[in-house]
């Protein structure tokens, strides 16, 4: 009777997360999630990672639907459409985002980071969780940090090995201040434009070059236009998960816990595979005729100096206290080995 009575009680159990699935409070829904890289890429591979987890936790009521490279327009422009509500879903580097919430800007300072562990400590610590919460009131909502790896410049003109090289490139940059300043710093001509229109402006000669991770030079095809590449990682770049507000407020708490859980699901997923696939990218860049340059210790300390005026400019901009507080967080990491 005791065996009996058991296997019943384990039976009702294994049973109850389906009748919970089923009393979830889940309505049919269809979300658009635009981005700006081509399948293929990691940031493309985490965003499908995501849309299957929501399928299968909503049992394939809630629908999120994919639109890659640009299709829906430039990061600015996806953003506007987020808070509007036209779009509800995107990914895109967090330091676009400095110009609705200020402290968004510490992570794109120069050189501020060595590896994405520290990177993980900023983004995943006080910090990050912090300036996601701000995003709030500007009707954006942040589900975490996805990884799009260390930037690296490009051009079609010459080998850069030095400071000196980079002087007078036009360089095309993200729409974010601290950019156009920190090749201007450098003596380029700092061009910001919307990434969809990049590749049709490098094989235009419209501008010299572009500065990127290596996985999205190699997805994008930027090496059928571009013949260098110099290993500079001079920013690496966190990517914003965010979702539309209008969407978020009309969503149940079990259709928030579905997207904040996918979300976690595909962040843990996205890292690992982007970061994986860097060095594959540049083995395979080299492959395609890119000759790829790196600068020597002095050099990239010279690199450095250059950018120091840019990194002061901005760590006042965003404030003492934050700047202090990422520092803080990366000295632990770097203590700790």
């Amino acid at each position: 009777m005791k065996t009996w009575t058991r296997a019943l009680a384990l039976g009702l159990a294994a049973l109850m997360p389906l009748g919970a699935a089923l009393a979830a409070d889940i309505k049919e829904r269809s979300i658009k999630f635009a981005f700006q890289n081509q399948k293929g890429h990691p940031q493309a591979e985490g965003a499908q990672k995501f849309a299957d987890l929501v399928a299968q936790k909503s049992g394939n009521k809630i629908s999120v639907k994919l639109f890659p490279g640009g299709t829906l327009g430039g990061d600015v422009q996806t953003i506007s459409a987020l808070q509007g509500g036209t779009i509800e879903m995107t990914v895109l580097n967090a330091g676009i985002l400095t110009s609705h919430v200020k402290e968004f800007a510490v992570f794109d300072l120069p050189f501020l980071f060595a590896n994405a562990q520290e990177v993980d400590a900023v983004t995943d610590g006080p910090v990050g969780t912090s300036l996601l919460a701000k995003l709030a009131e500007k009707n954006l909502v942040g589900l975490g940090y996805w990884d799009l790896g260390f930037r690296n410049l490009t051009n079609s003109k010459r080998p850069i090995t030095k400071v000196e090289d980079i002087a007078g490139l036009k360089i095309r940059v993200i729409q974010s201040p601290i950019y156009v300043d920190m090749f201007n710093a450098l003596g380029a001509t700092a061009t910001p434009m919307p990434f969809p229109e990049l590749y049709p402006a490098l094989e235009q000669k419209a501008v010299d070059g572009q500065e990127n991770p290596f996985t999205l030079i190699r997805t994008s095809k930027f090496y059928e236009v571009q013949k260098h590449l110099a290993v500079t990682r001079h920013v690496y770049n966190p990517q914003a998960l965010l979702v539309s507000k209008k969407l978020w407020d009309s969503m149940s708490a079990d259709e928030r816990k579905i997207l904040t859980e996918a979300a976690a699901e595909a962040t843990k997923f996205q890292r690992q595979l982007s970061r994986g696939q860097a060095d594959d990218a540049l083995a395979d860049l080299k492959k395609a005729g890119m000759q790829v340059t790196e600068f020597s210790p002095e050099e990239l300390q010279r690199m450095r100096n250059a950018v120091k005026p840019v990194v002061h400019k901005y760590s006042a901009q965003i404030g003492d206290a934050t700047v202090k507080e990422v520092f803080a967080e990366i000295a632990k990491v770097r203590g700790g080995k």
